[in-house]
């Protein structure tokens, strides 16, 4: 056994293997530079550690269940100079998090709503934190369920455990009893613990008669609406920015 793949085995039982993916790279500065023993050292600890990181990173990104890999660095916000950009960026910060305080986005439909909300979740899994993004609809579906095969409890942690719930496309029809019951437990048992994002087209005030109980839609609402950054979405259809119809390329000659 020569003395490479020796170190090689010994790497793998320390469970350095990630060494390996970058030893030849390092050997090589050492051998056209006059790098240290200690620095050969500690590039190849800091190699290892940004290997763990971005593999943290890629499950936090992985459970969170984005739709897409949205950024705020993604965003055009020049094309909407009504959005509080300002606002948005301090956001992504994600102090919102460490202070237990939820994001409301609500606006017409296409203005980025769920860019925004998936974009700051993106960033807070790069911070650290971990994220759960869902729409409503599926929300209530997969609790629904849960009701029927008697494992409410335990998907209801599902949402329960997250540092940040994203709840994207919450109001589009009117609540049933149980997705009522279900959305105020929700809100109840992460209030002063956790952080919720939702975006609605409709603003809050218009959710109360969405709920089947006005006393319980105005006790989620007094912990949402008062512990929340509001966030007013107007303008045109970012969508429409977005889409292929969009491009000022002339279709090819002969094309239909």
């Amino acid at each position: 056994m020569n003395l490479q793949h020796q170190l090689e085995q010994q790497l793998k039982v320390l469970h350095l293997g990630g060494f390996l993916q970058s030893l030849q790279l390092r050997l090589q500065q050492v051998q056209s530079s006059s790098l240290g023993y200690i620095e050969f050292l500690q590039l190849l600890v800091q190699d290892e550690i940004e290997r763990r990181e971005a593999k943290k990173l890629n499950l936090r990104l992985s459970r969170a269940s984005f739709e897409e890999e949205k950024t705020l660095e993604g965003f055009d916000f020049s094309f909407n100079p009504k959005l509080n950009a300002k606002l948005i960026r301090d956001l992504g910060n994600c102090s919102f998090i460490e202070k237990k305080e939820h994001i409301l986005l609500y606006g017409s439909a296409g203005v980025g709503k769920s860019h925004i909300a998936q974009a700051l979740g993106h960033q807070a899994c790069r911070l650290g934190y971990e994220v759960l993004f869902t729409k409503a609809v599926k929300l209530f579906r997969y609790l629904l369920a849960g009701r029927a095969d008697h494992s409410w409890d335990k998907r209801m942690k599902r949402y329960l455990s997250p540092d940040l719930l994203i709840i994207d496309d919450f109001g589009l029809s009117p609540l049933t009893p149980i997705q009522a019951e279900d959305f105020y437990e929700i809100v109840a048992e992460r209030h002063l613990k956790f952080s919720i994002i939702i975006t609605s087209n409709r603003p809050p005030q218009d959710w109360i008669p969405l709920f089947p109980d006005p006393v319980m839609a105005n006790s989620a609402l007094d912990r949402l609406v008062h512990h929340a950054h509001h966030l007013i979405m107007e303008g045109e259809s970012y969508r429409k920015k977005l889409s292929p119809k969009s491009s000022n390329h002339s279709p090819p000659k002969g094309g239909k």
